[in-house]
């Protein structure tokens, strides 16, 4: 499957943007999906997966109540939704797919098809 990330940019502390995911090559409903990001000089890091344990979203502690993950098959395109940013969100941030939707993934290493990482720049 083939991922295209987009919708970064640069934004004022406190304000929005909505990043997009589109998918291509395979049956998306197929592949668990999930947005990493990673910051100039620190490792790659787990952001938000649809289906997390109990199958609800699920999102790390620093954007969790920010932060909305959704997905659409029908558009093969997952989304993520960014409020209230802030500085220290500035990162590239991935889309990441692996098939298999039995059992949620939150490390890096346990998905295998990547985008090209979008850029968010959250200014004070």
């Amino acid at each position: 499957v083939q991922l295209q990330a987009y919708g970064g940019g640069l934004v004022q502390a406190g304000g929005s943007l909505r990043l997009s995911c589109a998918a291509s090559g395979r049956t998306f409903r197929n592949y668990a999906v999930a947005w990493f990001r990673q910051a100039a000089g620190k490792e790659r890091e787990f952001v938000a997966a649809p289906n997390g344990r109990d199958g609800s979203p699920y999102y790390s502690d620093s954007v969790k109540g920010r932060f909305t993950i959704s997905r659409d098959n029908a558009e093969n395109t997952v989304y993520l939704q960014m409020n209230s940013l802030k500085p220290e969100d500035t990162a590239v941030y991935y889309c990441a797919a692996d098939y298999g939707i039995g059992r949620p993934r939150y490390a890096a290493s346990q998905y295998y098809y990547w985008g090209q990482g979008t850029l968010v720049t959250v200014s004070s």
